[in-house]
């Protein structure tokens, strides 16, 4: 079986949901138009990954301007569901491809980093919470649970995502070989060179596809009142990108690019999964059951709510 998959390297509108999602719904379309089965999206596509900010925090120090930056960003998150999942539903549904897309998710008075999965029939499938925010995240974000650690068994595929530093957790990662995952996710900010030799590795791992892409980004591109401590160089990229798709012996079917907005596509050779196969499974004779033992607690954390 032959599957189509893209990457769209693209920035977000920062801080603007609605234009945001305008450009979901635009970047899939042209996927659906290229033949695409799944389409993959950055994290933190919607709206904005705030690259450069600091919140103004310091140790036990918080301050009004930071309060108010935190509240912009707070107010560019979205629901999940809600009007802006059903319309990149309704996207993909036309499209008929399979949308991994990353989003700022609000619950309560807590944003996580999650990546949304959206059917080709439209439907929303599921989601995935970034378990574990990296550094300067922490500042604005919450942390998910081992709740939201979906694999989704498809026509093309299965499906899964790890999210940017998560894909440096071992046990995250073997979580995903052990339940199957042949179209590996990686949406990410890391736009760094040594951010692909990571997913060269993990296909090797793993013996899956990688779906690689992370945002280009200007600090034009961001309001004029936001602080950023990269440069206040309108024209600076504070984003690169470096997006690529990579079969499962770590052969790179395209990409990396860098700099500029994008849909990189490849047409994928399902039977590679088993001919990697051959003389490596990660989860399965090369895993030694009898030596070690992975325990992944899958309950749901809730929040406190109010009973009445």
């Amino acid at each position: 079986m032959k599957v189509k998959a893209g990457v769209a390297q693209v920035g977000a509108v920062p801080f603007d949901v609605e234009a945001s999602v305008a450009k979901a719904e635009a970047w899939i379309a042209k996927a659906g138009a290229e033949g695409c089965e799944i389409v993959v999206f950055p994290e933190a596509f919607l709206s904005v990954y705030p690259k450069g900010s600091d919140f103004d925090i310091s140790i036990g120090v918080r301050t009004a301007r930071g309060r108010d930056d935190f509240r912009r960003y707070f107010d560019a998150a979205i629901t999940v569901p809600g009007p802006e999942t059903d319309r990149i539903g309704k996207a993909a549904g036309e499209a008929k491809t399979y949308v991994v897309i990353g989003v700022m998710e609000r619950e309560l008075g807590t944003m996580y980093c999650t990546v949304l999965y959206f059917g080709p029939d439209g439907s929303l499938l599921g989601k995935h919470r970034k378990l574990m925010p990296t550094a300067g995240e922490r500042l604005a974000w919450g942390f998910g649970d081992g709740s939201t650690l979906p694999v989704f068994d498809t026509p093309i595929g299965k499906i899964g995502a790890v999210i940017c530093w998560e894909n440096y957790m071992p046990m995250l990662r073997m979580t995903m070989y052990a339940k199957g995952v042949s179209l590996y996710c990686a949406p990410t900010a890391d736009d760094r060179e040594t951010w692909l030799p990571t997913m060269r590795h993990i296909a090797l791992e793993g013996r899956c596809f990688v779906l690689t892409t992370c945002q280009v980004v200007k600090r034009g591109d961001f309001p004029d009142d936001y602080r950023c401590s990269i440069t206040d160089d309108p024209e600076a990229i504070v984003m690169h990108g470096g997006a690529a798709i990579i079969d499962p012996l770590g052969k790179v079917l395209a990409g990396p690019v860098f700099d500029q907005e994008t849909l990189l596509t490849a047409e994928l050779d399902m039977d590679e999964l088993g001919r990697a196969k051959f003389d490596f499974d990660v989860a399965g004779n090369y895993a030694r059951p009898d030596v070690f033992n992975l325990t992944v607690n899958e309950a749901p954390q809730q929040a406190v709510r109010l009973k009445v």
